[in-house]
């Protein structure tokens, strides 16, 4: 199951950059015995200032057809990180090609859009800034993977 993460906005060379390169290549490692993976960073970006309105177009765009959205929302659930890698694996178990994870950009996700989601997952009750929230689900693809793979990386 091929895994994107459609985000607003464009990242530049920093610690959270080197952190999502660094996770995303340790997902497809990990992963792709498994049958999870690539992963991939998609990034759009609103040049015209629409905000949340002006951003949805752009995300559902960059989504692969037919591919299982999963939001990333304040309002979602929250899940532990086997519970996280247990979802992913059921979804894979349940054929799905293509897996898209949405980032929405500093106002959050257009309402539609999250309607439209088949799944909203929170990162917790705080909100975290979107660059932060890439790393971090990042880091939770590639410790879904060590956990499915029955690796040592999850000590709980």
């Amino acid at each position: 199951m091929r895994v994107q993460i459609c985000a607003v906005g464009r990242m530049r060379a920093g610690p959270e950059r080197a952190l999502v390169d660094d996770y995303l290549t340790r997902f497809d490692r990990t992963g792709r015995a498994l049958g999870l993976g690539p992963g991939t960073l998609i990034e759009v970006e609103d040049k015209k200032g629409g905000g949340m309105m002006g951003e949805a177009p752009l995300l559902a765009n960059a989504t692969p057809p037919g591919a299982l959205i999963c939001v990333l929302d304040e309002r979602g659930k929250t899940k532990t990180s086997p519970e996280f890698a247990a979802m992913l694996a059921s979804w894979r178990d349940d054929g799905r090609r293509d897996l898209a994870f949405v980032i929405g950009g500093a106002d959050g996700i257009a309402p539609d859009l999250r309607a439209g989601a088949d799944f909203a997952l929170s990162l917790g009750k705080m909100v975290w800034p979107h660059m932060l929230a890439r790393a971090m689900l990042c880091e939770q693809l590639y410790r879904a993977a060590s956990i499915l793979a029955n690796s040592p990386y999850h000590r709980a």
